[in-house]
């Protein structure tokens, strides 16, 4: 180094070395201070801070797929942070009376609910659904309800026990005709009846399906017995969850009106609303344990490095005071914190951490070589303060290099920890030296007796000994690591980030696995409906696209033929349905002559061996037996009643407003449908569906890439996914070259030597090649919250090469540089570093737990290549003890 930068290197050595005695001679004053300072900033943090859960967020608005998201929100805002409530019944019945009710019961609450959203629930889809069937789905149906129209017009009449078990036996007459076997097969009816009366006898929950037998559908498959209820809730921008009260409304509203297991529904809350609301829960839990177990690692290993309980509580002071002041800037200077700048607690301890281990190891070392209180105290600003201001100039440097780039949100969490590091350093270079002197080490006493150079000075023998051997298996590891390093895989898919154990998550994944909803589909803004059509036209010939749907979508085909078929049904079915149901009183007595009067059919059935229904009917008069054959016959006869025919009404309702169907134009369509398909201004939606299942990212490339050859304005999750991959590489790539750059521009203007910038970086570069490798050999997939494990391995990484070259230099090589304390505090910090990155692991979120895991093992590999790699390399490279030079 030249004269010039050692004179400048010595003259700021004097001055940290004069701050730190003017520190220690005002111990208190300062100390108090900063906790004048620390309260103040707490205060500040509490009351400001706010969090951002969209994964979306974390990309800058300027991106152009951004801008055409964010223009489709601002055009239907109504489908912008919206809950979906998800209504699974044990029948398409009970699922379809629970959503109807609940329906109306969330409309009562328009201060809580701006919009209640039910398609299948709307008069208008319940007057004209019949036309929405294929032609030959409709006249089938048309068949079966004709064949029913006898028994369905004695239901209308009396729908009760006796009414359902009259029908019955009418049914099973006809049965025991000649010949009527062939005509009335009975057996899918009474098994449905006779499972209904044995769930009885097991104590279980079960009722009746009246859609299965009236319309032939097989509700068997989850997604036939699931409505939906999309609601836009009021949120309260004042608070960090501000859908909270709507969700929990909700769940109240669900449990008030019995819409529970134990009556066959299950309620589930999903969509951005709920899974924001559940991110932030889950994130909040997760870095909150995290943050309790980093501490309680790091206070463990603080004692075990600095084997001082006053240097472990000043350390400890130093810390909370350095990460509130930080939690304060963050407050200040970006005001919320997003699911990636949420973890800059866990890391500014990891980092802070590090500088407090270095200044109060080297201090103790000083006294310990029999130096005064206020003089070790000075001169360990003097000799670790530089090299702590390198390592605090290297790591905001890796951080702030994010700033110019599109990834906003680790361009804020660059902007907090970044920042973090000049408060971090002056900290420890201003508090910490005050709490020392209030309760400094006894001057050759017991605690300073403790650091001794034996382990250093063996470790020091052992590296001069087999530095070559060293150096040669680290080339041979770094050479298969390069091979095995592009294997990595970057899991592009926001989705993945979230907690599959929360319900909106668990919630969304079963409506994929099924079908029920496509969170693939790619949404359009076009100019207006005529631009659409065309468009959808156009967009409809595409191989990869399976369907694209506008407005006009929404209006049936054929409807005169399906009109004629209707008006055909209505003809023998309307007028038994034409009257109102006149209430039928039915007593205990009654409903045990009306199971008399059918047992006695049933019998007769069972023992004709040629009718298709005689096994069916032995089970089912085996099972309504046993229902009544104790001393309370009639209660359970009224349990049964209950379990038949509870949703026989809504059936018949919804069966009667279905023969009043009319022609139906786009602006016959109900108006919410229309306002989410059609913008205020005139612009129309297209959404666009994949033929295949885009479960693999060269999928998602093919989709996007053949909906956007038409449509250059293409957006959705598919969009998102290859987009932002893009976008972080990109990120990546930029800020990579940004941080090497500066850094070591930094590094030769204040080392003055090309090796040494390149014995800092070279076990920067090493750790790096094992951590791709051992991902991609774990099968840890980078994502878009643990990919923060590359920058933070240059601004860590490179720490503790900075100062092991730099006392290398000191000293009289690193042989002597092993004997200090130097070696200690790197091994100390890194080790807390891990511990409190390691906690972050144990976090139920998938995003925090791959980051913890991610840099733990990056921070690891580069302790194993700082202390072992590097010291071999500075002795082939001539930087062993001034006696003893090796080279290759």
């Amino acid at each position: 180094m030249s004269t010039g930068v050692d004179g400048w290197a010595k003259a700021y050595g004097d001055v940290l070395a004069a701050w730190v005695g003017g520190v220690a001679r005002h111990a208190r004053l300062v100390a108090g201070a900063g906790a004048v300072l620390t309260l103040a900033a707490l205060i500040f943090f509490v009351d400001t801070i706010g969090i951002n859960t969209s994964t979306s967020d974390m990309l800058s608005d300027e991106l152009a797929f951004r801008r055409h998201a964010n223009e489709i929100d601002r055009a239907f805002p109504q489908t912008d942070g919206t809950l979906a409530v998800v209504i699974d019944g044990q029948t398409a019945d009970i699922a379809d009376d629970a959503a109807l009710v609940l329906g109306a019961e969330l409309r009562k609450r328009p201060a809580l609910f701006k919009d209640v959203y039910d398609l299948k629930g709307d008069p208008f889809f319940r007057q004209n659904g019949l036309l929405y069937l294929d032609v030959d789905e409709l006249s089938e149906l048309a068949d079966r309800l004709a064949e029913a129209q006898p028994f369905l017009s004695a239901l209308w009449r009396d729908s009760s026990l006796r009414g359902l078990f009259r029908m019955l036996g009418l049914g099973i007459d006809e049965a025991l005709k000649p010949g009527g076997a062939d005509a009335f097969d009975l057996s899918s009816t009474l098994n449905a009846m006779a499972e209904v009366a044995e769930a009885q006898n097991h104590k279980r929950f079960q009722q009746l399906s009246w859609t299965r037998l009236m319309g032939g559908i097989n509700d068997t498959a989850a997604a036939d017995r699931r409505r939906f209820i999309v609601v836009k809730p009021a949120r309260d921008q004042t608070s960090l969850q501000p859908g909270t009260q709507a969700i929990q409304a909700i769940r109240q509203l669900a449990g008030d009106l019995g819409l529970t297991p134990e009556r066959g529904l299950t309620v589930r809350l999903t969509g951005s609303a709920a899974l924001d609301e559940e991110e932030l829960e889950s994130v909040a839990e997760g870095m909150g344990l995290a943050a309790v177990i980093s501490l309680v690692l790091v206070l463990g290993l603080l004692f075990v490095g600095l084997r001082s309980l006053r240097l472990v509580l000043a350390n400890l002071g130093t810390l909370i005071a350095g990460l509130i002041l930080t939690a304060a800037f963050a407050a200040l200077a970006i005001g919320t914190l997003n699911l990636i700048s949420v973890a800059f607690a866990v890391l500014f301890i990891g980092l802070s951490v590090d500088f407090g281990i270095h200044f109060a190891l080297c201090y103790r070392e000083k006294i310990w070589r029999g130096y005064d209180q206020q003089t070790a105290l000075a001169e360990a600003a003097r000799v670790a303060g530089g090299s702590l201001t390198l390592c605090a100039l290297s790591a905001a440097i890796a951080f702030f290099a994010f700033l110019p780039t599109d990834y906003v949100g680790l361009a804020e969490l660059g902007l907090i920890a970044g920042s973090g590091m000049f408060i971090a350093l002056f900290a420890n270079l201003t508090l910490l030296p005050a709490l020392i002197a209030m309760a400094p080490l006894g001057e050759g006493g017991r605690e300073a007796q403790l650091i001794l150079p034996a382990a250093g000075a063996r470790a020091g023998t052992a590296i001069r000994r087999h530095a070559r051997a060293i150096c040669w298996v680290a080339l041979v590891l770094g050479v298969a690591a390069a091979a095995v390093a592009p294997r990595a895989e970057f899991d592009f898919d926001p989705l993945n980030l979230k907690d599959p154990n929360t319900e909106s998550v668990a919630t969304l994944f079963d409506l994929m696995s099924d079908g029920s909803r496509n969170h693939h589909a790619i949404e359009v803004l076009s100019a207006d409906q005529a631009a659409a059509e065309a468009l959808k036209a156009r967009l409809g010939k595409i191989e990869l696209v399976d369907k694209a749907v506008t407005l006009a979508s929404y209006v049936p085909k054929s409807q005169e033929e399906k009109l004629d078929i209707i008006g055909d049904m209505a003809l023998f079915i309307a007028p038994a349905l034409a009257l109102a149901a006149p209430a039928v009183p039915l007593n205990a007595q009654a409903r045990l002559d009306a199971w008399a009067a059918l047992r006695t059919k049933l019998q007769a059935l069972s023992e004709r061996s040629d009718a298709a229904g005689a096994a069916s009917a032995r089970r089912l008069l085996a099972a309504v037996s046993s229902v009544v054959g104790g001393d309370r016959a009639a209660t359970a006869l009224l349990d049964l009643e209950n379990r038949l025919l509870a949703g026989l009404p809504g059936r018949l309702d919804a069966l009667n407003q279905s023969l009043r169907a009319e022609a139906v134009t786009i602006s016959s369509l109900p108006q919410q449908l229309q306002a989410r398909n059609v913008a205020a201004d005139g612009r129309a939606l297209i959404e666009v569906y994949p033929r295949e299942a885009l479960s693999e990212r060269a999928a998602v490339g093919r989709f996007v890439d053949a909906v956007r050859a038409v449509a250059p304005n293409a957006v959705g999750s598919p969009v998102v996914i290859l987009e932002a991959g893009r976008t972080v590489l990109r990120a990546f790539a930029e800020a990579g070259a940004l941080a090497v750059i500066f850094i070591v521009v930094l590094l030769a203007f204040v080392m003055r030597r090309v090796r040494d910038v390149a014995m800092v970086f070279a076990p920067l570069l090493l750790a790096g090649i094992w951590t791709a490798a051992a991902a991609a050999l774990l099968g840890v997939a980078f994502n878009l919250a643990n990919v923060i494990v590359l920058p933070l391995l240059f601004g860590l990484g490179v720490a503790g090469a900075i100062h092991l070259v730099a006392r290398s230099r000191e000293s009289d090589g690193v042989g002597e540089a092993l004997r200090t304390s130097t070696p200690r505090a790197v091994l100390f910090s890194a080790l807390t570093t891990i511990g409190s990155f390691g906690s972050i692991y144990l976090s139920s979120h998938p995003g925090t737990a791959s980051m913890g895991l991610l840099l733990s093992l990056a921070i690891t590999l580069t302790l194993i290549s700082t202390l072992v790699f590097l010291p071999a390399l500075l002795v082939v490279c001539g930087l062993g003890d001034k006696s003893e030079e090796t080279q290759f």
